[in-house]
């Protein structure tokens, strides 16, 4: 009966042992992913930062641009051929510019996709966190039940000797 109960004892084990290495499996999946798209996400806001800041460059170049024509127009009207050259690359720069926002606002789409990702990643580690901790707690449940049958075991088996030597002293 001893070895029995030693047998499933460290079959026991063994299994919250293969438990607890799926566990750390899983846990360390989930951080390597959160730690990937954490850095994903800094990138992608630093390009965000560059693609604002060259949207501003062209801006100012567009008003420096228009600035020019004005005065250009003002100084020499009688060049309509200048005037209509000007004019053609104004509407070029501003059909640049509508292309960058455009491309912009897809950016924008895209990146709020993947915080959406990031928002479901966290909730699926929260879940899984919650998990673990209901396992953690029915393992310790199980270690005190266990630990009260291991000393009502022993202590039955203290009874049990006593009583046999008690008989063996008369």
């Amino acid at each position: 009966m001893s070895k029995a109960l030693h047998y499933i004892n460290l079959a026991g084990i063994l299994a919250v042992a293969g438990l607890c290495v799926v566990q750390w499996v899983a846990n360390r999946s989930l951080n390597l992913d959160v730690a990937r798209l954490t850095r994903v996400g800094f990138e992608q806001a630093a390009k965000l930062e560059e693609a604002r800041k060259a949207r501003a460059d062209c801006a100012a170049d567009l008003e420096g641009f228009r600035d020019r024509v004005t005065q250009a127009s003002q100084a020499e009207r009688a060049a309509s051929e200048q005037v209509t050259k000007l004019t053609r690359e104004l509407g070029q720069a501003v059909a640049e510019r509508d292309g960058a926002q455009g491309s912009l606002s897809a950016w924008e789409k895209a990146v709020a996709d993947r915080d959406a990702q990031i928002k479901l990643g966290n909730e699926q580690i929260g879940k899984l966190a919650a998990t673990r901790d209901q396992a953690v707690a029915r393992y310790n449940e199980l270690a005190e039940k266990y630990s009260g049958v291991v000393k009502d075991l022993n202590e039955a088996r203290a009874q049990l000797a006593a009583a046999k030597a008690a008989p063996e002293k008369k």
